[in-house]
């Protein structure tokens, strides 16, 4: 399946990301993340393109897979900005036509597996396994480096657009105060 066009977007009355690739073949693929996901899902790819660009290139850049951390960083946020600069994101998305979604209904994604391949390229399965379903429904969709870069740029805003980043979940919220100790007994007179 190859992406002619994506659409990532926050859908509040959801609280979820919905997830729409137009594909080469005038199908439509849509998918929705949930917060634990994508908050899980995110960090992972952008480390993943970190790697890709420090071992990718010529003499010249392979120094690059021995850099610190930082360095690595800098040089992904660099060819990411390149990649992003070139990109298209003021085309509206519009959904093929003729043909009806590949899915009769959004997959609820909650299984990604990713592959890394050549040249920065990544391959996404994504499955969604629901208990009291009969079978689990997945797909495979490989990213090129640049619709890689595009992805996460797109899912980056959504995340922004969804405010997750702000709330805590109720287990990782600071703990309330304890009570202080109670005073020692004094004494008058």
């Amino acid at each position: 399946m190859h992406v002619r066009q994506m659409s990532i977007s926050y859908q509040p009355e959801q609280d979820r990301i919905l997830v729409r690739v137009n594909t080469s073949e005038e199908r439509e693929l849509q998918f929705w993340f949930t917060r634990r996901l994508t908050l899980g899902l995110a960090p992972l790819l952008e480390r993943l393109t970190t790697e890709a660009a420090a071992r990718r290139g010529g003499p010249a850049t392979t120094h690059l897979a021995n850099a610190d951390p930082v360095t690595k960083k800098a040089m992904a946020d660099f060819n990411r900005s390149e990649t992003i600069r070139g990109a298209d994101f003021s085309t509206p998305y519009q959904a093929p036509q003729a043909s009806a979604p590949l899915f009769e209904t959004p997959l609820l994604i909650t299984e990604v597996n990713i592959a890394t391949l050549a040249a920065g390229a990544l391959r996404l399965k994504c499955s969604e396994k629901l208990s009291g379903a009969p079978q689990a429904r997945q797909f495979e969709l490989a990213l090129s480096e640049t619709l890689t870069h595009a992805f996460l740029h797109l899912l980056e805003r959504a995340v922004v657009a969804s405010q997750w980043r702000e709330i805590r979940p109720p287990d990782t919220q600071a703990p309330a105060a304890a009570p202080a100790a109670p005073p020692p007994p004094g004494y008058l007179n």
